[in-house]
């Protein structure tokens, strides 16, 4: 069985140029702005940059197949796949579309797509969303769409669950857009000790908690990031500081370090500290506190940490900001 090797890089550039090399799995560009390309290995997200706005590029170890199957926009490399469906949620009454089952629909075709490939573990995946936190109590949008999830999942031991991301677009566009890497070799799910495991949160957080692990370990250390979940401010199952973006942002960071110490008990050579070959998405949930949050990380992290800021709402309303990553 092949290895599976898999990098991130934030370049500049068109996508024509980043999908030259023989190696590459996939690019995304964010933004209205982003370049348009039929490639099934490029994707635009929704989500408006804040400044630099560079292409992500996914580097596998080739050289890379691709296709479209249906709804599937896929890749691979023998050892790792990167899939992506778009969904248009179907619409129940007039100005009412239905996340739930647009959930169920894309997961379901993304658990059955990837066992036929013979990609059956599921590393990370991205989930967006529009108005993710509209509709009250249990009628929320990320509630109902963490019941679909649950659905098209099926029964998955907490032991096998995914590294994900979950974050609102702000476009008004009801279309479920969800994209993946999946692998032939397992990796190793990772929860944070400052944190309770998401799949556990208490009944006050929806009819179904969420389907993710904090971080997933590589199946082969060394040839693959860390790869970190949405990362909020968030300690045991509660939020923090709903009045300071910035004091968010900084129990964010403390959420990270001990995520990191739990990480190099199992792998010690990773690296304590974020640093050049760490690349972060930043998610701010209020337009006007995005140069804030730019020069806090500035000051936290300096210039050496590769990072996109992106306007973007996250899952719950008092929470100002989120951040996901690799980080090797």
């Amino acid at each position: 069985m092949p290895i599976p090797r898999w990098s991130v890089d934030y370049v500049h550039g068109t996508p024509a140029a980043a999908l030259t090399a023989p190696d590459t799995l996939a690019v995304i560009g964010f933004g209205a702005a982003a370049p348009v390309s039929d490639d099934p290995r490029y994707l635009r997200v929704a989500l408006e940059p804040h400044g630099d706005a560079p292409l992500e590029v996914w580097r596998g170890s080739g050289p890379v197949r691709r296709g479209r199957e249906g709804e599937v926009a896929w890749s691979e490399d023998g050892a790792l796949m990167f899939g992506a469906i778009e969904l248009d949620e179907p619409e129940v009454a007039p100005g009412r579309s239905d996340i739930e089952a647009a959930a169920d629909r894309v997961y379901r075709r993304l658990l059955s797509f990837v066992q036929e490939r013979g990609y059956p573990h599921l590393l990370r995946v991205w989930n967006y969303l529009d108005g993710i936190t509209l509709g009250e109590g249990d009628e929320e949008r990320y509630r109902q769409f963490c019941v679909g999830r649950a659905r098209g999942l099926g029964f998955v031991d907490t032991q096998h669950l995914p590294a994900a991301t979950a974050i609102g677009r702000v476009d008004g566009a009801r279309r479920l857009q969800v994209y993946w890497l999946a692998s032939r070799m397992p990796g190793t799910p990772l929860e944070n000790p400052r944190q309770i495991s998401a799949y556990r949160y208490p009944r006050q957080y929806g009819p179904q908690p969420p389907s993710f692990a904090r971080a997933m370990l590589p199946p082969v250390e060394g040839e693959m990031p860390l790869m970190i979940s949405g990362t909020a401010a968030i300690v045991g199952h509660e939020s923090q500081h709903a009045d300071s973006v910035v004091t968010q942002l900084d129990e964010t960071l403390a959420n990270f370090d001990s995520l990191l110490t739990a990480a190099r008990a199992r792998w010690p050579s990773l690296p304590a500290q974020f640093g050049p070959t760490s690349h972060l998405k930043v998610y701010v949930r209020h337009v006007d506190e995005m140069d804030a949050v730019a020069r806090a990380l500035d000051a936290r992290l300096g210039p050496d940490v590769p990072r996109v800021l992106l306007h973007a709402a996250v899952c719950r309303r008092e929470l100002r900001v989120e951040i996901d990553g690799v980080h090797a």
